[in-house]
């Protein structure tokens, strides 16, 4: 069937036509709108004018007021300092010495100059020995309005610079050799990762372990849990990125690592972050169901990342001195009292080392303490280790408020018993072992 032509399609005017057929629209006439009442003009004014000035002020206030957080680093020369590969040891006497007196120096120059409100934190994070001097390599961090971004920067130098004129005291310091830049967040935090012993996020107060209380979120970085076959079964303390060191009695059972996985953040479950086990090595001279040469070391299959909440905890050299009196805390998810019930928030208590004569006294552990262990808590009782703590750190603040591990969880009388405080395998003493093992 062919289909007929309707003819061509058009239009003129206001008039449409298809073919010879002709219709016409009639289109509505539309009446022109009534002008807005001025008091309606004006509102719509203000409110634009309203919104715009708002706008302003609060880029005017992100721009001048509100403060931003600032990463430096930088560095200096301290001159007069005869070699000394020690110095180069994050952990070694030389290195904390001078890193607390320079320390101390940028403090007092901060916090006595004109930008001391701007000031928030500084650190010596490495030192390097030349033949006759050290450099210092420091980590800083300021807040200050964007718009005075570069002024601050300028400032910070300048007080730098006038520390390091000054020579008041025993130290030489050279001016000229000072290096300062800007970094960003992630760079900061990567630098203070990498070092031992730095708490990222602390808790200003110790408020259960038995007599402890809960543990902040990345408070003890370190910290990890032991699992068998996915159930907590022993603390352990993260000394790099592949090794960690718990009690050797943890593995009386099997030290088969297939059995075993370990974590880390402040809850056993869910893990904030997981490894498998590759190896377990025990102290060869660990003997099962006695105490002396209690300590292991755990190989994970793959490298822990460092990062806020999880970074390994400084060991101490063989040679350093924890004395009794001195303020260390004990961390775990072991039992709130003997037989007790189980956290599920990593817990924390703070004790004091007790000396280990008292300690060996007839009604504490009559002479069961050796010299490679050392005691931990109050005579008294109540804040101590307990059932599922075992492997877990027992660490100490030096004077920089860099944390090291002094004690790992052994032994004990039940616990928080009076006149039998817990008892810890001494790391110093198994500081050599630990080298030999890891190569830390």
């Amino acid at each position: 069937m062919i289909r007929e032509p309707r003819g061509r399609q058009g239009s003129f005017g206001g008039t449409e036509y298809l073919g010879d057929e002709i219709s016409f629209i009639c289109r509505p006439v539309i009446a022109p709108r009534p002008p807005l009442p001025l008091w309606m003009i004006a509102l719509i004014v203000f409110g634009v004018l309203a919104i715009l000035g708002i706008t302003i002020g609060l880029l005017v206030h992100f721009l001048a007021v509100e403060n931003t957080t600032y990463y430096y680093q930088g560095s200096f020369k301290v001159l007069d300092i005869p070699y000394n590969r020690n110095y180069q040891k994050e952990t070694s006497l030389e290195n904390n010495h001078l890193s607390k007196i320079l320390e101390t120096k940028m403090v007092d120059a901060f916090q006595s100059s004109s930008i001391y409100r701007q000031y928030i934190n500084s650190q010596v994070i490495t030192l390097i020995p030349h033949n006759s001097s050290v450099t210092a390599h420091i980590w800083l961090v300021f807040k200050a309005p964007r718009s005075m971004k570069e002024n601050t920067r300028r400032r910070i130098e300048s007080v730098l610079r006038q520390m390091l004129r000054n020579h008041a005291g025993s130290l030489t310091t050279d001016p000229n050799s000072l290096r300062l830049m800007e970094i960003s967040k992630v760079d900061a935090e990567k630098i203070i990762n990498n070092r031992c012993g730095i708490r990222a996020r602390m808790s200003a107060t110790y408020d259960r372990i038995k007599g402890g209380s809960n543990a902040q979120k990345g408070e003890w970085p370190w910290q990890a849990t032991l699992k068998k076959n996915g159930q907590h079964h022993c603390g352990a303390s993260l000394i790099s990125e592949r090794y960690l060191v718990t009690a050797a009695h943890c593995f009386q059972k099997t030290k088969n690592p297939k059995n075993y996985t370990v974590s880390f953040g402040t809850r056993v479950n869910p893990p904030y972050m997981q490894r498998y086990v590759q190896q377990i090595i025990v102290h060869e001279d660990y003997i099962q169901g006695e105490h002396h040469d209690d300590i292991a070391v755990i190989q994970l299959s793959e490298k822990v990342l460092f990062q806020n909440d999880v970074h390994r905890v400084c060991l101490p050299e063989a040679t350093q001195v924890f004395p009794p009196g001195e303020g260390v805390v004990v961390t775990g998810w072991g039992a709130f009292s003997y037989n007790g019930k189980y956290p599920e928030v990593l817990q924390k208590a703070p004790v004091k080392i007790i000396d280990t004569n008292t300690c060996n006294a007839r009604e504490g552990y009559d002479g069961l303490v050796s010299d490679t262990m050392l005691c931990a808590g109050y005579l008294e009782g109540n804040k101590d280790a307990c059932q599922g703590d075992s492997g877990g750190p027992l660490v100490h603040p030096n004077s920089r408020n860099i944390w090291y591990l002094v004690g790992i969880v052994s032994w004990g009388e039940k616990c928080g018993e009076v006149n039998k405080p817990g008892v810890y395998m001494r790391v110093t003493a198994y500081r050599n072992w630990i080298a030999s093992k890891t190569g830390i």
